[in-house]
């Protein structure tokens, strides 16, 4: 299989924000002046970079993430928009999304980047309630949330939303009513995360002092197992570890990720993954935005490291992407992306036991994580993995 004619997802990385949520491990960045002209120009000089190299391969979707890429001015969204769908060969229906924050300012925008292409928008609304807003340190009240669900719903054929749940002191009862709410105005597709409390974040140095706690196993698993019971209820299907949709509705650009396709990243901290010939690389750009865009000056891209991935890279990198939907890895796929069977992937004894156990479930053709096998994946990838 020549990984070079499938489609390539476009990543592109915004790397600012008004402010650094307490939770979040992105590469993010607050400026007090953001420098929009200068960091639209090294995203679109990079784009060229990558295209040069690359040659006109076709491009599936194109994701701008971050950071807050609704800080961005339309125009620049437009542009990297154009670059890339003349750089590349864009297939038809293709997706294009852009994270938003349902700030005022912010939705206010949405119209200006639904007419620069945009065709699905992603807001990071986190919560439905205003002391949970506060203590997840966002900027929005929840009824600018509600307001941006309903603007985003008429000018946007795709929307898409993430909640934060499992949080200090959060009733089931209370969490089925916001979820409920939520799904009632846009049912197309969500993104419904566990808080989890992540290395180097503002709530780790809390949460090490007793600051606050979060609900004990039992409990994050009965919230867990609601998600999935109401969401169900609205159509939506749990096609990925947090993210549930309609049929037809999933994030095609994130499927790229999960079936392990190629990739590029483009913008400070960006990771691509892409085939070059008969190798796979996995890239990397400068972390930090203004050397970044120095670099992007200086030479054409911010990269700073591109490294061909050895078999059993691409074998542990497609397992724990893979496992993570619920339509799992096709093998043939697997064989032909590594190099590799399952067999020499994976350790024999632990594989046995997840089948035995009712973690996994093996069939000629695919290897699949069941329900209770996802909700204990990073466990089960650990030991598995050889």
């Amino acid at each position: 299989m020549t990984y070079n004619n499938e489609p390539l997802a476009l990543y592109i990385h915004w790397p600012f924000c008004l402010a650094k949520c307490p939770y979040c491990d992105f590469n993010s960045h607050v400026r007090a002046h953001m420098p929009e002209a200068r960091f639209a120009k090294a995203l679109r000089t990079e784009l060229a970079h990558d295209a040069a190299r690359l040659g006109r391969r076709k491009l599936g979707s194109i994701f701008f993430g971050g950071g807050t890429p609704s800080l961005m001015a339309p125009e620049s969204v437009a542009a990297l928009i154009a670059d890339a769908t003349s750089l590349f060969e864009p297939m038809p229906n293709m997706e294009i999304t852009l994270e938003a924050n349902p700030t005022s300012v912010e939705a206010g925008r949405l119209a200006a980047f639904r007419q620069a292409g945009v065709n699905r928008v992603s807001l990071g609304i986190q919560a439905l309630d205003d002391t949970a807003l506060k203590f997840l340190g966002r900027e929005h009240s929840a009824p600018q949330a509600l307001a941006a669900l309903e603007t985003a719903r008429k000018l946007f054929p795709r929307i898409t939303f993430d909640l934060i749940y499992a949080r200090p002191g959060q009733p089931l009862a209370d969490w089925q009513q916001e979820l409920n709410t939520a799904l009632s105005l846009v049912a197309d597709h969500v993104s419904l995360y566990q808080l989890t409390i992540e290395p180097g974040t503002k709530f780790e140095a809390l949460y090490r002092t007793g600051a606050f706690t979060l609900p004990n196993e039992e409990e994050a698993a009965a919230l867990y197992e609601e998600t999935a019971n109401i969401t169900a209820r609205h159509g939506l299907a749990g096609y990925e570890v947090s993210n549930y949709a309609k049929p037809g509705s999933e994030s095609r650009h994130n499927l790229t990720y999960w079936r392990y396709g190629d990739y590029v990243g483009l913008g400070p901290g960006a990771h691509g993954r892409v085939t070059e010939g008969n190798a796979l690389f996995a890239t990397r750009r400068h972390r930090a935005p203004e050397p970044w865009a120095e670099r992007v000056e200086q030479t054409g891209t911010g990269q700073t490291s591109q490294e061909a991935l050895s078999p059993q890279d691409r074998a542990r990198e497609m397992l724990l992407m893979g496992l993570r939907v619920t339509e799992g890895i096709a093998l043939p796929r697997f064989n032909a992306r590594t190099g590799l069977t399952l067999e020499q992937a994976t350790n024999a004894t632990i594989l046995q036991a997840a089948l035995e156990e009712n973690y996994l479930e093996l069939t000629p053709t695919t290897l699949r994580a069941t329900p209770e096998g996802r909700v204990r994946l990073e466990a089960l990838l650990h030991a598995l993995l050889v």
